[in-house]
């Protein structure tokens, strides 16, 4: 019978959006291809992990628990990950296509001579069976692959589906001997540096408000945004240009060569909304736009638009917003 191993991410103890979007496209896969699906859970003391997705429909849980495997190295986890993938009889390796996944996967098609999908947005019928849509040209066009290899490793973009719900009953976990050390490289782990914030992340939150090059300076992206942020209970992120100009971090990046969301609302402050921007973007739930122009390509793809300039319209909306509690 066919198998389809999904990799687990997970941090602090605690399942990402990521992998339950993944999930949801090999939920997808089976039904077309009349697999079971396993889940992979890598790194050290996730025990918790494995247990909080016991209830998900997995066949078996297979969690591979060692020190050398507590951050996601792509030479020891790709190496593992093949492994657990082999021993499983595993004919899919699914992972998100977050940065993670995008460094670790093309490894595990390697170790397993696999032909490879990325970034899949859809599970779709073909005339060769199962095939995987996926885009192109910063989401110009959209293809229709098939994989023409014994297994198949695919990476899943997260804003594409929806987080896969609970189906009750209880997973088998089972330990597995990982072997990490036969896959040490040059590369080693010495920190990591991670951004201080209580807002939600970009990738897991269901509101974005995101500023762009006309908000003029860092100072100004930071005087609209932030209140306007607080106001929804919001993430902020940034178009390239802004970032670019050092109106915003690198992590507040959303486009092509940024991070990929797709929360229940999108606002697009003085964005213009240029193709690179819009892949990052466009499978927003609900889009507003506000900018001073009306013939930016943003405006062809929000659900509401204002024409107004950000400076003023956005205070307005914050002081609205604060006075309906």
């Amino acid at each position: 019978m066919s198998k389809i191993l999904v990799v687990a991410e997970h941090g602090n103890g605690t399942v990402r959006k990521a992998t339950l979007t993944t999930l949801q496209m090999a939920r997808d896969l089976a039904a077309k291809k009349g697999s079971s699906i396993d889940i992979a859970v890598l790194g050290h003391g996730v025990g918790g992990v494995a247990e909080a997705l016991k209830g998900y429909g997995a066949e078996t849980i297979h969690v591979a628990d060692h020190a050398d495997l507590a951050y996601p190295l792509a030479p020891t986890w790709a190496k593992v990950i093949a492994d657990i993938a082999q021993a499983a009889d595993a004919d899919v390796v699914a992972m998100s296509a977050s940065t993670t996944g995008k460094d670790i996967l093309p490894r595990v098609a390697a170790r397993l001579e696999a032909g490879m999908a990325s970034d899949v947005v859809a599970v779709v019928d073909t005339d060769d069976g199962p095939g995987f849509r996926r885009p192109m040209w910063a989401g110009a066009l959209l293809a229709d692959v098939v994989i023409d290899s014994d297994v198949w490793v695919v990476t899943a973009r997260g804003s594409a589906f929806d987080a896969a719900a609970a189906t009750g009953g209880s997973s088998d976990i089972e330990a597995f001997a990982a072997d990490p050390a036969a896959a040490a490289s040059r590369t080693r782990f010495v920190k990591f540096d991670a951004t201080a914030s209580d807002r939600p992340s970009l990738d897991e939150a269901d509101v974005v408000v995101a500023g762009g090059r006309g908000l003029k300076s860092a100072e100004g992206f930071s005087q609209v945004m932030e209140p306007l942020a607080d106001a929804f209970g919001a993430a902020i992120g940034a178009s390239r240009a802004a970032v670019d100009d050092g109106y915003a971090p690198n992590d507040y990046q959303i486009g092509q060569t940024g991070k990929v969301v797709a929360p229940q609302l999108y606002v697009a402050v003085a964005i213009s909304g240029a193709i690179q921007h819009l892949a990052g973007m466009k499978n927003s739930k609900v889009i507003v736009a506000i900018n001073t122009r009306d013939d930016e390509p943003i405006h062809k793809i929000a659900d509401y638009s204002l024409k107004a300039d950000a400076f003023t319209a956005v205070p307005e909306l914050v002081e609205k917003l604060a006075a309906r509690g």
